[in-house]
């Protein structure tokens, strides 16, 4: 109920400042999945969870700073958001990934592992091809707008699943192979946007 009363709350903050139109919603399946995109705005991750509905399933990594603010720490870890040590292996927060992968949530990641200006790239981390065969849960690529979005308007494609598989026990090199396919499909969904 905390959840539902908290979407609806900034849903109807969020819509007439950003004017978001979402695509491909039904393409996300059910159960445990990793929603992958690119990050060029602080507000991605409320779009990406606003754009998923109001269920309430979902898990978002944030930066571990966030979380030292108290109010603000509080409210987070209330809305399934959790601290991540950006640039080490915080193996606390790669549990707490996988543990809600398994229980059947919808963890919102940006693999590039910060905001990148449009027209900039960043090597993506690999995490995200780590949790997603580490967990046997689908990848769901998702693009957003880059860019300013306060009374602009934005949009956000939800692509098609991504299955990511390999022969034995995963490694790097398997880690890497299928983030580079996760940012690639993020990447395409540019082209199906409407014009």
């Amino acid at each position: 109920m905390w959840y539902k009363f908290c979407y609806w709350l900034v849903y109807i903050v969020f819509k007439p400042i950003y004017r978001f139109r979402i695509y491909g919603r039904e393409r996300v399946p059910e159960g445990g999945m990793l929603i992958c995109g690119h990050h060029t705005a602080i507000v991605d991750p409320v779009l990406v969870a606003l754009a998923l509905g109001p269920q309430g399933k979902i898990a978002v990594m944030g930066k571990a700073e966030l979380f030292k603010i108290p109010v603000l720490s509080a409210i987070l870890r209330s809305l399934n958001a959790f601290p991540v040590q950006r640039g080490k292996n915080d193996v606390g927060a790669i549990k707490y990934a996988l543990k809600s992968l398994k229980e059947g949530r919808q963890l919102i990641l940006f693999p590039e592992g910060t905001r990148v200006r449009a027209g900039e790239t960043v090597e993506a981390k690999t995490g995200a091809g780590m949790l997603s065969l580490r967990a046997g849960v689908p990848v769901v690529p998702i693009y957003i707008t880059p860019g300013r979005k306060a009374f602009r308007g934005c949009q956000l494609m939800f692509g098609t699943p991504i299955r990511p598989a390999c022969e034995g026990r995963p490694g790097a090199a398997d880690y890497q192979r299928v983030t580079d396919e996760i940012m690639r499909a993020v990447y395409d969904l540019k082209k199906e946007l409407p014009q």
